[in-house]
């Protein structure tokens, strides 16, 4: 009977597939040889390639592209890329090497931008999008930026009580809003409505009480966006069909109005199994736009999508080596990793997120049911179930093996480095890892080196207020 961790991946999964192979017995990640790093840069490390970012920057545009030239759609495809989701320079300057239009979230992404364009990374003609709650600072911020030539530069309006401080300090300048429409959760959500955005039952009054006639704002933009992403199901296409009934009231009153921000959504590989016909999807929501605009008489508008977890969440993983393997009972084998899951893959606790998760090494040996535990103290700190499988399934080795075991969280590259705050303190004070960068030269050969190196105790210290 054949019952080796290859055996159990190959009969369960197409394999190899995207991304994932195996060479000399161990695992690679889009050719590169993570064997060949961890004798490098050691464990646990973070890794970022960052062609793959660009990959999928252009296969939504030109998905997007194509489903707009089938559809005979006369609106075009704007790709904005979310800062918030991963702010690293090297990441943000391979989206732009991409021509990205920007999106931000707070008053610190104005000086993000700020920095790009005083060291010449994006010009005063960069599309930008606000998003967020607009605090004084954050509106004091997007008007500096205005002042400093960002004509392309849209408001969101959040709620509709932004409207009102942003004219106060815009004084008698002209700005370019935008509208986002509060959407309807799903059945087994802890609230109704989304607390972002106007009601649309709401939104029409509003529009004619203090933007028809206000000569000081230009509506350019409707926004939307699903919590749960952009999925084939009836809660989906009711919201979306909600917020186009809705954008088609708002261009018939408004002539200025040209753009429908679809917002993210677009959904990432998090286990082996994973299917998503991105075609089909893209292509039935420029046709249903096509199609509700045709029957309405109005012009067909520019589409925006905001993607941040699908523009950089599959270029990157962790890396980590098997400490210990402990019986605890009869059914519960735990595999101690060399680092804290709470600190590094923070999604997978926080929100229950899932990776996929795969050995480096050992794929021959037989497999079984292990837990994942961190090395802090903290009881949450362990992953114990597959998105697929609702469970994990890894090779057994003896303790007496030269090589350890490694393991590998794929498809890591969005948030984690945002919410565990990546170089400040940890839980336990268990350190950041290594940061490793993936690249490619003019000739395509692979170019890796340390962005950062394990955060070191003195750092930790002085952040902490300690003095030796």
């Amino acid at each position: 009977m054949r019952n080796s961790y290859f055996d159990l991946v190959e009969q369960s999964f197409y394999f190899p597939q995207e991304g994932f192979d195996l060479r000399d017995k161990y695992l690679t990640f889009n050719g590169i040889s993570l064997k060949y790093l961890i004798d490098k840069y050691g464990t646990p490390f973070n890794l970022i390639y960052l062609p793959k970012i660009g990959d999928q920057i252009k296969k939504a545009r030109n998905l997007f592209n194509r489903a707009i030239r089938n559809n005979d759609y006369n609106g075009r495809y704007f790709y904005c890329y979310c800062t918030k989701c991963n702010h690293f320079h090297h990441v943000l300057n391979e989206a732009l090497n991409h021509n990205v239009n920007l999106e931000t979230s707070s008053a610190f992404d104005i000086d993000l931008i700020l920095n790009l364009f005083k060291n010449g990374k994006i010009s005063p003609s960069r599309l930008i999008v606000h998003n967020g709650y607009k605090t004084d600072d954050y509106i004091q911020k997007i008007l500096l930026l205005q002042k400093k030539g960002f004509k392309n530069s849209v408001v969101i309006l959040d709620s509709q009580s932004e409207l009102s401080r942003l004219l106060k300090q815009a004084g008698d300048k002209k700005v370019k809003i935008g509208l986002r429409m509060s959407i309807n959760e799903e059945p087994q959500s802890a609230y109704y409505t989304s607390r972002l955005g106007i009601p649309n039952t709401e939104m029409l009054d509003f529009f004619n009480e203090h933007i028809k006639d206000n000569k000081r704002v230009e509506l350019i933009m409707f926004h939307f966006f699903v919590d749960s992403g952009i999925k084939d199901s009836l809660y989906y296409w009711g919201e979306f069909q909600k917020a186009l009934k809705l954008y088609v009231e708002l261009k018939k009153q408004s002539p200025s109005l040209h753009a429908l921000n679809l917002g993210g959504g677009f959904p990432i590989r998090n286990h082996l199994g994973f299917e998503y016909d991105y075609e089909y999807m893209i292509n039935e929501i420029v046709k249903n736009i096509k199609e509700t605009c045709e029957n309405d008489k109005v012009e067909e508008p520019d589409i925006f999508t905001e993607f941040g977890k699908y523009t950089v969440g599959e270029s990157s993983a962790i890396i980590f080596k098997v400490l210990e393997q402990k019986q605890q009972n009869d059914t519960e084998l735990w595999y101690i990793i060399n680092n804290s899951l709470m600190n590094t893959i923070p999604d997978a606790w926080s929100s229950h997120e899932k990776f996929i998760l795969l050995p480096i090494n050992k794929w021959d040996n037989e497999y079984t049911r292990v837990n994942i535990g961190g090395i802090s103290c903290d009881h949450s700190d362990y992953y114990n179930s597959e998105d697929l499988n609702q469970e994990v399934l890894l090779p057994t080795y003896k303790d007496e093996e030269e090589e350890p075991l490694y393991l590998g969280f794929f498809h890591t590259g969005a948030y984690q480095d945002s919410i565990s705050g990546y170089g400040g303190i940890k839980h336990c004070l268990i350190p950041s890892p290594a940061h490793v960068i993936i690249d490619r030269d003019e000739k395509g050969n692979f170019i890796d080196y340390v962005y950062r190196n394990e955060q070191s105790v003195t750092e930790m210290f002085n952040i902490l207020g300690y003095t030796e």
